[in-house]
């Protein structure tokens, strides 16, 4: 058997540029590794795209790039954030996500081993989502042109007939949910960074949350005006950019606001507030006041929104200002949260 058709040495080799020449060493790459994480009919027919089948309706599409470091993190790595990150932007449009491609900028160097985990974990989160990786692409780059690994995701779903969800429908009085403790991803992503301990291990909420969208959905209807996932720039990013879209403002009560005490403790160390750091498994909604409570009840009553909160209110301010507001003494203490990562100014 020639040497360019002898299988990857995944326990011990590692990817060199051939792999990304195009010619057998690349074909034994996808078919080797990337073929049996992701294996489905349409990647099996080794065409340069996939064609596939949709019912007639409204299509959602998202893009994204993934440049995490560390590659591996607690609860789990860049390949199934990847899927997640992917599939979370589809279902913010209130979508069921259907088809994924997947693109792999590698260096030069980077063992066949962590490529094969991180490939698998890919495929394992795109199958728990019910989404298939069906077309992709790969390069290989010199030593020293990448952090070891880079990642861009497209991905499409079907929006349900009626369903319109868009920050130009919130209005005056809306509710603000989250679905969960926030800064989860950030810390732990940071934490492993900078080689911190803390007394209990933060881990990542990376997870997929199409299915609390459609729980969300079946409760709430078309009182739910507009969904986004808090993730690069967290909670205050998303809501300053709702603001802007919307043309409205919003007031939040800082104590309903679910930070895990760890999480807490751990920005605290860092000097972060919990919500400019980022998540991967939790989202934000407006909502109309009629079903607020509907909504908050339906994602309490599933596993990824135990932790659901209604955290304040869509507000009139031509200044389009996310305030905090502190129950004190029967009033409120009022600041204002920026869009940038900077402390709060009063």
């Amino acid at each position: 058997m020639r040497s360019d058709q002898r299988k990857l040495d995944i326990k011990n080799g590692c990817i060199d540029l051939s792999h990304g020449s195009g010619g057998r060493a690349m074909a034994q790459l996808i078919s080797g590794l990337f073929h049996e994480a992701f294996g489905n009919e349409w990647l099996a027919r080794g065409n340069d795209q996939s064609a596939f089948d949709v019912r007639a309706g409204r299509l959602a599409m998202s893009t994204d790039a993934y440049v995490v470091s560390p590659l591996f993190f607690p609860g789990g790595n860049i390949g199934s954030l990847a899927v997640h990150g992917t599939v979370n932007d589809i279902a913010m449009a209130g979508a069921r996500p259907l088809y994924l491609s997947a693109s792999f900028i590698i260096e030069e160097g980077f063992l066949f081993s962590d490529l094969k985990m991180i490939a698998e974990s890919m495929g394992k989160a795109a199958r728990s989502a019910g989404v298939h990786i069906i077309t992709g692409d790969t390069k290989v780059v010199e030593r020293g042109k990448a952090d070891g690994l880079f990642i861009s995701t497209a991905g499409v779903g079907l929006v349900p007939d009626g369903l319109d969800l868009s920050a130009e429908n919130a209005r005056v009085g809306d509710r603000v949910l989250i679905s969960g403790t926030l800064g989860d991803h950030g810390i732990a992503i940071m934490s492993k960074r900078q080689n911190l301990a803390f007394e209990t291990e933060i881990t990542s909420d990376s997870a997929a949350l199409h299915d609390l969208v459609v729980k969300m959905v079946e409760a709430g209807g078309r009182g739910i005006r507009l969904m986004r996932d808090p993730t690069r720039g967290g909670l205050a990013a998303a809501l300053n950019e709702i603001a802007q879209q919307s043309d409205l403002g919003f007031r939040l009560l800082e104590e309903t606001i679910p930070v895990k005490p760890g999480v807490k403790a751990a920005c605290e160390l860092l000097g972060l507030d919990p919500l400019h750091v980022a998540n991967e498994g939790k989202l934000v909604a407006v909502v109309a006041p009629e079903v607020a409570d509907a909504v908050l009840g339906a994602m309490r009553a599933h596993p990824l929104g135990y932790d659901a909160a209604d955290i304040g209110e869509a507000i009139a301010d031509d200044h389009h200002f996310v305030q905090m507001a502190t129950s004190f003494g029967g009033g409120c203490i009022v600041d204002w949260l920026s869009g940038e990562q900077l402390p709060r100014i009063c």
